[in-house]
């Protein structure tokens, strides 16, 4: 299992979400990680998802 950081973004900087989440791979923590914005309504929110300083999912 690999360790990714899901972390959420306010338009003025301040970090309202952070989670580590554990997946066999990249494809399958993107997943978990969209999911995760769906459930806590941050799709439209600046986030990122990341792997030992691997960029994977970024939205502005």
């Amino acid at each position: 299992m690999n360790e990714y950081f899901l972390t959420v973004y306010e338009p003025n900087g301040e970090m309202v979400f952070e989670e580590r989440i554990e997946a066999t791979d990249d494809d399958a923590a993107q997943e978990i990680g969209k999911k995760k914005l769906e459930e806590n309504n941050y799709t439209n929110h600046t986030h990122r998802l990341t792997r030992a300083g691997k960029l994977l999912l970024f939205h502005v």
